[in-house]
């Protein structure tokens, strides 16, 4: 099953994501921020949208929003965004 095991912010709504298996990638939020959505609003203010934490292996903020891993890692990989054993910037 694959994890997150870490995030580091980029430019504006995207997130470098670093998986369990040593994949990485760096997925763009702005689609979610956009729909804006009862859940996904929040995520317009970027000091919210900065309080990511990574709860089970998912990707998570404050409101309850989450996103599973691989969920993530398949959007990663159907964007050809996905990066195996090799460092992202």
């Amino acid at each position: 099953m694959i994890k997150l095991i870490a995030v580091e912010p980029k430019e504006r709504y995207q997130l470098l994501l670093r998986f369990s298996d040593g994949a990485s990638g760096v997925f763009d939020f702005s689609r979610f921020v956009e729909a804006d959505t009862e859940m996904t609003a929040p995520l317009r203010d970027p000091a919210f949208f900065a309080r990511h934490f990574i709860e089970l292996g998912a990707l998570a903020w404050p409101d309850g929003l989450d996103f599973s891993a691989g969920s993530l890692y398949q959007r990663l990989q159907d964007e050809g965004r996905l990066v195996r054993g090799k460092k992202v910037a």
